[in-house]
Parts: structure tokens; sequence; C-alpha cells
């Protein structure tokens, strides 16, 4: 596996140095910043953020919070102070490269030890402390959540899916999708996802499949407390999607039409009029930044050698996803997304007026997206180019994900009792959200993972 193991060493390593220099000290105090808590109120200024081990003791001011002896004081004057961002649809398995069969047959073997954890870490940086995974191999999926989640490498809190589940699959994806044949194929491998960690089931092509069994995909996966998302890429995706139950629509879809039907409009306005009757809001995890962003990636590619998506790969593995994407204007990837772009504000608009709950979510990992850039993109073009309010957007990125996955008592604001998930930005992130490409500081449960907008522990930029 040449150097993979080496890189994993050496990337672990220097990840325990900054766990064992934040462990020394337990209980901190971040002092001084504006707090963004999440809940969508006005912010609160200077204020008092008090963690002890993981876990966020108490909230408030420099006048109604002092500090007590034995905290480590961060200063966050100058800074805004967020919960740690979500990002709502990722895919680890894969790091910017435009060829996907030849990843595939590459780099399998390579997910576990090389790939994922490296873009796990790149999306921890880039103040992402939670993340919903969807669609990759099961047994590395699963691997390297369990290492996360015992503090062995760094990356964010992972939901994942593993592989899709569809009607049918070329050859080359069988790792990473699975067909379905029969309602007890259904049920057997939703069962096989739950058992293996994962939280969420990913239904595409879902108006493919006979209804009855993509109906027992989601009646089982809701049987055993797990989230449902779908593609919403063809009318009757979303259509079947509603009938069938899906929690979560990802993508605006629809190739180059100007918009949504008026009857999947309607639908949709059904469905967000029931709510709690049916069992939440309807969310929507538009993914739109790549697609109105791509002529300006093409016009001036500079953003394709920011060495932030490079951390933690091997040399082969950089050189390889250079090559594939040298020349961005030529990938057959990205041969629509100029007809698409003109209909994306109508798309949004329309979603917005049918009522459903937006979640920040990029596709990162997709051609040209590189995991450290991908959640920031989103936000700006949500609301610099789409209008959405700068509050609602952080919302999407950080409350509303949250309660989607049924971890808001843990994860999505800044409040006493939380998990200590916060980051710091040096600036005002509700006049200039694109502030977030600059994520000065990092906390994740409690550890400090960058700091002074360097990663802790480690002296490479």
């Amino acid at each position: 596996m040449r150097n993979t193991i080496r890189a994993f060493i050496t990337i672990t390593l220097v990840f325990l140095v900054a766990i064992a220099s934040a462990h020394a000290q337990d209980k901190k105090a971040l002092v001084g910043g504006r707090l963004i808590d999440g809940f969508g109120h006005a912010p609160i200024s200077n204020s008092v953020i008090l963690v002890e081990n993981d876990t966020i003791l108490a909230v408030g001011t420099v006048d109604t919070l002092p500090v007590p002896e034995g905290f480590e004081v961060i200063s966050t004057d100058g800074m805004d102070v967020l919960p740690g961002l979500w990002e709502s649809h990722a895919h680890l398995m894969l790091s910017g490269h435009a060829d996907y069969p030849h990843w595939q047959a590459t780099y399998l073997d390579r997910l576990a030890d090389e790939i994922m954890p490296a873009t796990a870490s790149q999306l921890l940086l880039a103040g992402v402390t939670s993340a919903r995974d969807l669609g990759a191999p099961l047994e590395p999926s699963r691997s390297v959540k369990e290492r996360i989640d015992r503090g062995e490498i760094p990356g964010p809190r992972l939901f994942m899916s593993g592989p899709f589940l569809q009607a049918e699959i070329e050859d080359w994806q069988a790792a990473y999708r699975w067909p379905v044949r029969s309602v007890s194929d259904a049920r057997r491998k939703v069962a096989t996802l739950d058992d293996a960690g994962m939280a969420i089931v990913k239904l595409i092509d879902q108006d493919k499949l006979p209804l009855d069994i993509a109906r027992a995909i989601v009646d089982e996966a809701h049987k055993r407390g797990m989230v449902v998302v779908g593609h919403a890429h063809r009318p009757n995706e979303i259509r079947i999607g509603l009938q069938i139950g899906i929690d979560n629509f990802e993508h605006t879809g629809l190739t180059t039409a100007p918009e949504y039907p008026p009857d999947v409009i309607e639908a949709l306005r059904e469905r967000t009029a029931t709510g709690r009757v049916a069992g939440g809001p309807l969310y929507w995890t538009p993914t739109v930044e790549g697609l109105w962003n791509f002529d300006r990636t093409v016009a001036s590619p500079e953003k394709l050698d920011d060495t932030c998506w490079q951390r933690g790969l091997e040399e082969d593995t950089i050189a390889d996803i250079r090559a594939s994407i040298e020349n961005p204007s030529q990938l057959g990837y990205t041969r629509l997304t100029p007809l698409r772009k003109p209909t994306l504000k109508r798309k949004i608009a329309q979603l917005r007026e049918a009522g459903v709950v937006f979640l920040v979510g990029t596709d990162s990992g997709i051609p040209m997206k590189f995991h450290c850039q991908s959640t920031w993109n989103e936000m700006d073009v949500l609301v610099r180019v789409m209008g959405l309010p700068p509050m609602d957007v952080i919302r999407a990125a950080v409350y509303w994900p949250a309660v989607m996955m049924g971890v808001e008592n843990e994860l999505g604001t800044v409040s006493a009792g939380k998990k200590a998930d916060i980051i710091a930005v040096r600036g005002d992130v509700l006049e200039y959200i694109n502030l977030l490409q600059h994520v000065e500081f990092v906390m994740k449960g409690g550890v400090v993972y960058k700091q002074g907008g360097r990663p802790v522990g480690d002296t490479v930029n």
C-alpha cells in the first residue's frame, strides 16, 4: 500500500499529540467573543462559555458569568463564536477526482487507511464537527467512524449511510452501491446497515424500484430509528419519495428544467403542512454551490491549487487527482452544469415557498469539490446569491441537522449541557458569511484541534 501506512501513522501521531495537549487542561473558558448560539436569537456580546471535559457547563457574559479558578482562559475577543458546523452531504471516500470508475478501482483498498481519514481531518479543520457521510463501502465506513469515536484519528462526529440502496448498479459500483431485489432483501440490507452502526439509509432512483420494495426500505429504516434520505434529480424521485415517507431530499436536480412541476410543489406543500403529524419537518439539502460557481472555477481555477485538500493524502494520490481535473471545462461530469445554473434561483425560491427546511450540504468530494472548502462555499452562495438570511443559513448548518438526526439534546447549539463543539471566526459572519473560509478556532468535544488559525500540535500550514 506504498506509503499509506506511514502517512496514516504520521497524521495519527500529530493529532494524538494535539489531543494529549488539550486534555492536559480539561476546564476551559472561551471569553470575549460574540456568541451566535444556534437558536436563531440575537447574538450575545462579550460571551463566556465554560467547558469541562467534553461538555458545556454554562454560558453567559463577562458581566454575568465569572470564570472560576482552575479554568484555562481562551480569548475569543474580536471573534464570532458558533456551534461547530455540520456538513450534511459529504462523501469521505472521494477527494475531488473526476474519474469515478478509475477512483473506485484504484483506491478501494486505501479508503480506510488513507482517503477517509484524510478527508475527515480536512472537514474538521474547516470547522465541520459533525458530518453526514452519504455513500461509501460499508467496512471502511464502519472502521473510520469507530476510530474517530474512540479518539484514535481526528474527524467530525460521523452519521453515515454506508452503501446506497437502489434498483440497479453497474459492476464498478458494487463496493458502495447495493441493488435491492425484493421486500425481504430490502429489510435484510437495512438491517445490515443498522447492525454496522449506520444511522442513515440513502436511497437513489427510488422511482425505479417497485413501490413495495421502496416502501419496505423506508419502513424498516424508520422501525430501526434510522433516517432516510433520497435523491431528488427527477420529478418521480420526489413524488415516490413523498409517497413512501423519505425524510430528506438531496440536490436540486431536474437537470435543465426551469422549475419544479406544479404537482410536485403542491405535493411538497401538502407534506410540509402536516409537520409533526408526518414525523417532523421535510428537510432538503440543495447542494447548489458547485453548480453556481462552476463557470468561475473554469475561468479562474486557482482554488484547485489550494493545498488544504492535499492534507493527509499520499503524493501519488495528489498527483492523480490533479491530473484528473487539469482541464475543468472538458469534464463529462459537468457538461450540463452551465445549463443548470440559470434554473437554480427559481428552484430554491420554489422550495422556500413550499416550506421545506434547508440543510447545508455540498456533495463534498465530487469532482473539484474539496472537503476543506465546500461547506463555507455553500453557505456563501445560499446567502449572497440565493438571498437566504445569514442567520437562517447558520441554523441550517448547525441547529437543523442536529434536530433532523435526533441529537439536538447533545449538539446543534452552544448551551449548557451540550457537547462542546464550538468554532470561532474573526469578524462579523452575519455581515460577511464568507469569513467562514478562515475558521480560527475549532473545538470538538472539549478538545481544541485548531487555534489561531493553525492545527494544534502541528507546525505545517
